[in-house]
């Protein structure tokens, strides 16, 4: 019997969910960014067809309510489907989510249930996030990462301290600043994103100078790589 190989699992959920009155809308949203998000790592598939390139193991679902779970070949797949996903849906929407690295195990295919280290590792630190933001210094704390226990992965310790501190410099962008963020991890010009915002390519230029856009999307782009 082949063991389990380890892949990188992601666990989420809406931030203050129940203080939606719409329900429905809520819902409708997480469902379309979660697909949305795994329609671009499909597409990344595609582009490196050839090098036999697997990014998403098993597409993010929504499991219960405003819960959702998905897993990826790598710790940097799963770094920027989480980025996505987050961008996404703020400024009405935040969630919380934790990256797990470990092993798993399908235990049923229909419907499909899974269990191993990997997942307990994402549970862990979903509830370490939870914890983190209720103290006062860590309040946009939304994103942890754990490597299971035994098992060899990226470095926990590096790849949080790069989570907290982007976790807390997207928590205080203004509704403004991550439109062009989005915009320039998306590849787009600062004049593109001028023209999508409606603003001039100067004011643009400023928020990227003074809100420190370009050392995140270097971040992002190095945070991506990590296998």
């Amino acid at each position: 019997m082949t063991s389990p190989v380890a892949v990188a699992t992601v666990i989420g959920d809406v931030v203050g969910s129940r203080g939606f009155a719409d329900r429905q809308d809520l819902h409708g949203r997480l469902a379309g960014r979660l697909e949305e998000v795994n329609d671009l790592l499909r597409a990344e598939e595609r582009r490196a067809d050839g090098d036999g390139r697997t990014l998403l193991v098993a597409p993010l679902w929504i499991t219960a309510g405003d819960e959702y779970q998905g897993v990826f070949a790598t710790v940097g797949a799963a770094l920027r489907a989480t980025r996505w996903l987050r961008l996404a849906l703020l400024p009405e929407v935040d969630v919380r989510q934790g990256i797990g690295w470990g092993p798993v195990e399908v235990l049923d295919e229909d419907p499909r249930i899974q269990d191993g280290p990997g997942w307990w590792a994402a549970r862990a630190a979903v509830v370490e996030v939870e914890q983190d933001a209720a103290r006062a210094g860590h309040r946009r704390r939304r994103t942890a990462y754990r490597v299971a226990e035994g098992c060899d992965g990226p470095d926990q310790a590096a790849v949080n301290a790069a989570l907290v501190l982007r976790d807390e410099m997207v928590g205080g962008l203004s509704d403004r600043s991550l439109g062009v963020l989005r915009g320039l991890l998306s590849g787009r010009t600062q004049r593109e994103i001028a023209e999508k915002e409606d603003v001039s390519p100067s004011a643009v230029s400023q928020r990227v100078r003074h809100d420190g856009l370009a050392a995140l999307v270097a971040s992002e782009r190095l945070m991506g790589e990590i296998h």
